[in-house]
């Protein structure tokens, strides 16, 4: 899979459509792949026999906890919300931990994947579906320029020696959003969001960046030739805009990054050319995330259904 054909189904909200209304709409627009934060039962049945990929959280730091602690416990995961689906729901990674801190994760997050990849491997589903985690963008360290880039903490360098050992992607959440907010002074706005006008030359290796998201995942794939693991291969598990509730949140913003992304992503970046696998954040406006009002303002679609700007993605 390449390019941008996935969109992130969060869930957190008292008024969204039915699971079956969401894999329609999906389908309806094209969107040929999924993220889901929990293995919820009716989506996944929802999902059964719809050709949509998915990725499957395994759920919060708690179920990371768990999976960590206990083999057994892994493997009955597997066997409820993978080996009880797969193939008629084309799962693609089961994601061990979306986020997780530096403090949590130091001491669980190697031991979790180990346990579930462990039982993939039994159930005979590793070489198909691939046990990987989520982390935050700021994991990587002297993102500018990008060649600078480094994992901020040494238990990254662990799981990424682990991924390399299995054939799974590192999945990574990248927002220029949030790098512009911080720091509108340096940055652009149209660099932010994929606008013509902008160059910016890595002074390490001579590369030309047009816009911060290639810059921002080059700083990754940096961190991973650092790390030993050059052949990893780096997902987009969340890149979004918001359309309302905070600065630079605006309808207009929100189209020109998320049409520029699912543009963008078809190419690669300058430091590895080629489509990049990435999740745009996300399918619906929910009215109950917590936190600042613009966290409840990322959906492509409101939750009656209707697209809050238009965005295409491709065939």
């Amino acid at each position: 899979m390449g390019a941008a054909h996935g969109v992130c189904y969060g869930m957190v909200g008292d008024n969204l459509p039915s699971r079956a209304d969401v894999v329609r709409l999906f389908k309806s627009r094209n969107i040929h792949a999924m993220r889901i934060y929990n293995p919820d039962p009716d989506a996944l049945a929802a999902l059964r026999g719809s050709g949509i990929a998915l990725v499957l959280d395994v759920g919060g730091v708690d179920e990371v906890r768990r999976l960590a602690a206990d083999p057994s416990f892994a493997a009955s995961w597997v066997r409820t919300n993978v080996q009880a689906y797969y193939p008629d729901v084309f799962i693609r990674y089961v994601v061990v931990g979306n986020e997780v801190v530096p403090s949590d994760a130091r001491h669980v997050l190697y031991p979790a994947l180990r346990n579930v990849n462990a039982a993939l491997s039994a159930a005979g589903l590793a070489s198909a579906v691939k046990a990987t985690t989520s982390a935050r963008f700021d994991v990587v360290t002297n993102s500018f320029p990008p060649s600078s880039g480094a994992f901020a903490d040494p238990y990254m360098i662990d799981v990424a020696s682990f991924l390399a050992s299995t054939g799974a992607p590192l999945l990574v959440n990248v927002y220029p959003y949030f790098a512009y907010k911080d720091n509108p002074r340096d940055i652009s706005l149209g660099y932010a969001t994929f606008q013509p006008g902008t160059t910016v030359r890595d002074d390490g290796n001579g590369l030309v960046y047009t816009n911060l998201f290639n810059a921002m995942v080059d700083a990754a794939y940096a961190a991973l030739d650092k790390a030993g693991a050059p052949g990893v291969r780096l997902v987009v598990s969340e890149s979004g805009w918001p359309s309302a509730g905070g600065f630079a949140a605006t309808v207009e913003n929100a189209r020109r990054y998320n049409q520029g992304l699912i543009d963008n992503v078809k190419e690669g970046t300058p430091r590895r050319p080629g489509p990049i696998e990435t999740y745009v954040f996300a399918m619906f406006n929910e009215n109950s995330k917590p936190g600042d009002a613009t966290e409840r303002n990322f959906g492509l679609f409101y939750p009656n259904m209707e697209p809050v700007y238009p965005v295409t993605f491709p065939n």
